[in-house]
């Protein structure tokens, strides 16, 4: 929904709004849309009865809250919608420098719980999915033809330290936290494959990689990009909309403004000119620029040139979720 006459958008908040968003979108399987979504964070799998020393971000985060609830709708919606026969996604948490690494895990996708100090509740969680090795195989080659290095990598190679104690590999949190809430605990009946993010590109160079994927969604695959467009840990109270301050709900803003703009060139200079911005050093995950997770994911999404705006909802603090068609 964009804005009129200079205005910020107006967004779904509440899941009348945005259930009725989900049900607008087009019901197009021979181009499904690509998707930038809200991936939240561990939170959303707290126990319900732990919320202490969270403040108003286990409102929002937690279990019970906005973003559960959409994340919820959304999985489903999805599914009905478009019946994928796979699901490619990119998330904020898995950044490599120079390449691309696509994941081949082949029947069975391992977790990589790359979270520390929580819960030990948080190092049971399950969510059984399968990966396509076939597919695995296309993306690299896709790259590669667009004059990209990129590689599979499998469960013989670690992908980072894991929370329980060990260097492994897997689907990080950014991608099994949120879908299973979107997908359930178990789901073998469509394939899963992980691409990570390569840090070292500018926002010219992620754009244009959007003709690497973008023909994979006239083949029926879903992609996914999970971010947050905030994510500052030493300030927990950017991550409700009540407690924000205007710094952060100012570059949540400007965002919004951006990537509803009509025209793909003109988004796309709008989009650009926020990887340079000083703002976002006070909203998002790490100082560098641009090398920022999940600003990073959400720039990995907007590489579709070709694509069109269709439909958001809020970022800072709640359910989020764009689509280009």
């Amino acid at each position: 929904m964009s804005g009129v006459n200079g205005t910020t958008p107006v967004l779904p908040k509440n899941q009348v709004e945005w259930r009725k968003a989900l049900d607008e979108l087009p019901s197009t399987p021979d181009k499904i849309p690509a998707f930038f979504f809200g991936h939240g964070s561990p939170m959303l799998s707290f126990p319900e009865s732990d919320s202490g020393g969270w403040g108003a971000a286990i409102k929002h985060h937690g279990p019970k809250g906005p973003l559960a609830t959409f994340l919820k709708d959304f999985g489903p919606a999805l599914l009905s919608k478009y019946r994928p026969k796979a699901i490619v996604v990119f998330s904020a948490h898995w950044e490599t420098v120079g390449e691309r690494v696509v994941t081949d895990y082949g029947d069975e996708n391992p977790l990589l719980m790359d979270y520390y100090g929580f819960q030990p509740e948080l190092y049971r969680l399950k969510f059984k999915s399968r990966g396509d090795s076939a597919l695995s195989k296309r993306l690299v080659e896709l790259y590669k033809d667009a004059g990209y290095l990129a590689r599979t990598t499998s469960k013989l190679e670690s992908r980072g330290e894991d929370g329980r104690g060990f260097s492994g590999p897997g689907l990080d949190h950014g991608v099994f936290i949120p879908f299973r809430l979107m997908f359930g605990e178990e789901f073998m009946g469509t394939p899963i494959v992980e691409v990570s993010i390569d840090g070292s590109l500018s926002p010219e160079k992620n754009w244009a990689l959007g003709t690497v994927v973008e023909q994979l969604r006239h083949e029926g695959i879903l992609i996914l990009s999970g971010g947050l467009l905030v994510h500052n840990l030493r300030d927990m109270s950017s991550f409700s909309e009540e407690s924000a301050s205007s710094l952060v709900k100012d570059f949540d803003k400007s965002i919004l403004n951006a990537v509803t703009v009509p025209d793909a060139e003109a988004r796309k200079a709008a989009m650009s000119a926020h990887s340079s911005t000083t703002e976002i050093k006070g909203s998002c995950h790490s100082p560098l620029i641009p090398s920022l997770q999940d600003w990073t994911g959400f720039k990995t999404l907007y590489f579709c040139p070709s694509s069109n705006h269709r439909q958001a909802a809020n970022t800072s603090g709640e359910q989020a979720f764009i689509a280009r068609t």
